[in-house]
C-alpha cells in the first residue's frame, strides 16, 4: 500500500500476507526522479562497457558468497514479504548464490566474440551492450527474477535500473544492495512504486526493457515500447497443461500434478493449471491426488511444516476464489478443498470435471488448484493441451519415454518436460511460446539477448 509521510513523500508499504503487518517501507520514486535515474545510469554505463566482459564478471561473482552466508536472513525476508514457506525462501536465495559462479561462467562464454570467414573476407560478430536496461521484475520469485535479470545484463555491460513488485520491495532492495556494494556508481540502481513507476520507465531514455508478469501488462509494455522501438524481453506467464498417458506412473505422476499445482501456493508462472487423465487410469489418479491433496498444511511460510502459504494480496485471493465458484456453478465437482478458505489463505483444492467452457481452464489461475479433465485419445489430449493463447512450459508423464516424447513434440509450449518439471538441463533457455514469450532469457541465446549483434568485415 502507498501512504504519505509528514513531508508529503510518498512511500510503500510492504505487508505481510500470512499477517496482514507491515514488514517494513521504501520511498515511492517520481517520475522525475526515474528521469533522473535512469541520466545517471547512461552517465555509467560507458566506463562500466569499457572495462571489459571478464572484469565485469570477477566484480559481480563476489556477490554469492554474500547470498549464501545470509541466506537465512535474506529468506526470512522474502518469506515475510511474499508468504511462501520458509525453507523454500531460503532456499531461493541459496541457489541463486551457489549458483551464480556456473551462471557468470555461461555467459562470459556465450558473450565472446565469433570470428566467420569465407574465401574472401573474414568477419567477427561482436556481443555488444545495449546501453540502460530497466527491469521490472515479480513478486512470486523476488530475489531470483531480479537476479536473473539483472546477472546477464550487467555481464554484457548494461547498466540496470530494477523497478520490482510493489508487494516486495524489501527483498528486492536487499538484493540490490548487496549487488551494488561491487559496482561503480550508477551502474545498478532500483526505483520503487506501482504502475505509474513502471510506466515511467519504459517511458523513460532505455535501451532494453526486461519483464516478467501479465500478459495484458506486456502487452501494455510492448506497445508504450514500439514509439523508440525500445528491445524488450517479456515473459508473459501461462497456463500449463499436463498430459498423463495409460501407461504413465500414476503414483510419480500424481505426486507431480499435486506438487506443481500447489508449490509457492500455485503462484508459479509454470504452475501445472491443467491436468488431462486417460479414461483407464483417471479414476486411480484422482484418488492419489486427493490422497496427497489432504497432506498439505496450510499456514504462515514461517511456520514449520507448511507447504502452502498465502495468496499475495486479496485481489488475487478472490481471483482464484471465483474461478473456483464459477467452475463449480457450471459443472466441476470438487474431489478435495474447495472450503476453509481463510483470511488471505485459499485452501488446496482439486476439481473434476471441467471443461472448457470454464474460466478455470482457459484463464491463469495462479492460485493452489489441481483441474483434471478425462480424455479417450491422445490427438484428443494435445488438441484440449493446445487450445490456449499461452505456451509457456507443459509435462507429459507416461511408460514409454518414445510415445511421450512424441506428445510432447505436439505440444505448443517453449518448454516440456517428460515425467518431470519442464526446466531444461543447464544451458537450456527458459522460453515461453506463443503469448507466453517474446523472447527469452537463460541459456547461451538467452544470454545474447541482452546484446547488440554487431558484425565487422575485412577481407584476407
Amino acid at each position: 500500500m502507498t501512504t504519505l509521510t509528514a513531508s508529503g513523500t510518498a512511500t510503500l508499504k510492504s505487508v505481510n500476507p500470512a499477517t496482514g503487518e507491515v514488514v517494513g517501507e521504501v520511498p515511492v520514486a517520481t517520475a522525475a526522479e526515474i528521469e533522473a535515474v535512469v541520466l545517471r545510469a547512461r552517465a555509467a554505463q560507458p566506463a562500466w562497457r569499457a572495462l571489459g566482459l571478464e572484469k565485469r564478471a570477477e566484480r559481480v561473482a563476489e556477490l554469492g558468497a554474500k547470498l549464501v552466508s545470509r541466506a537465512d536472513e535474506l529468506g526470512l525476508l522474502l518469506t515475510q514479504e511474499m508468504g511462501k514457506p520458509l525453507p523454500e525462501g531460503i532456499g531461493e536465495v541459496k541457489h541463486c548464490g551457489e549458483q551464480l559462479g556456473e551462471t557468470l561462467q555461461e555467459i562470459v562464454e556465450a558473450l565472446q566474440p565469433e570470428v566467420v570467414e569465407d574465401d574472401t573476407v573474414i568477419s567477427t560478430i561482436y556481443h555488444d551492450p545495449f546501453g540502460v536496461c530497466a527491469a521490472i521484475t515479480p513478486w512470486n520469485f523476488p530475489l531470483a527474477m531480479p537476479h536473473w535479470t539483472v546477472i546477464p545484463a550487467l555481464i554484457a555491460g548494461n547498466t540496470v535500473v530494477v523497478k520490482p513488485s510493489e508487494e516486495t520491495p524489501l527483498i528486492a532492495q536487499a538484493y540490490v544492495d548487496l549487488l551494488s556494494e561491487s559496482l561503480p556508481d550508477g551502474v545498478l540502481q532500483i526505483v520503487h512504486g506501482a504502475d505509474e513507476a513502471g510506466k515511467a520507465l519504459v517511458g523513460a531514455d532505455v535501451n532494453l526493457i526486461v519483464f516478467t508478469g501479465s500478459r495484458d501488462a506486456g502487452r501494455h509494455i510492448l506497445g508504450a515500447a514500439s514509439d523508440g522501438l525500445k528491445r524488450v524481453i517479456l515473459e508473459l506467464g501461462g497456463k500449463d497443461p499436463m498430459i498423463v498417458l495409460d501407461d504413465a506412473d500414476v503414483t510419480e505422476a500424481a505426486k507431480f500434478a499435486v506438487r506443481n499445482s500447489f508449490r509457492n501456493a500455485g503462484q508459479v508462472c509454470v504452475s501445472t493449471e491443467r491436468i488431462y487423465v486417460a479414461d483407464s487410469i483417471a479414476d486411480q489418479f484422482e484418488q492419489e491426488v486427493v490422497k496427497l491433496t489432504a497432506e498439505q498444511k496450510v499456514g504462515d511460510g514461517v511456520e514449520e511444516g507448511v507447504t502452502v502459504g498465502p495468496m499475495i494480496n486479496t485481489r488475487q485471493r478472490d481471483h482464484v476464489l471465483a474461478q473456483i465458484d464459477d467452475a463449480v456453478a457450471h459443472g466441476a465437482k470438487v474431489l478435495a478443498g474447495g472450503e476453509g478458505h481463510h483470511d488471505g489463505f485459499v485452501m488446496p483444492t482439486v476439481l473434476g470435471g471441467v471443461t472448457h467452457d470454464m474460466d478455470i481452464m482457459r484463464t491463469e489461475t495462479f492460485g493452489p488448484v489441481a483441474c483434471i479433465a478425462r480424455f479417450s485419445d491422445v490427438d484428443e489430449a494435445v488438441a484440449l493441451a493446445n487450445d490456449t493463447p499461452y505456451g509457456l512450459g507443459a509435462a507429459v508423464f507416461g511408460g514409454s519415454s518414445e510415445r511421450a516424447g512424441e506428445v510432447a513434440r505436439r505440444l505448443d509450449a517453449g518448454m516440456v518436460g517428460i515425467n518431470r518439471g519442464c526446466g531444461g538441463a543447464a544451458g537450456t533457455p527458459w522460453v515461453g511460446a506463443k503469448q507466453s514469450g517474446y523472447g527469452y532469457h537463460s541459456g547461451r541465446e538467452g544470454h545474447r539477448q541482452f546484446t547488440q549483434s554487431r558484425v565487422v568485415t575485412a577481407p584476407k
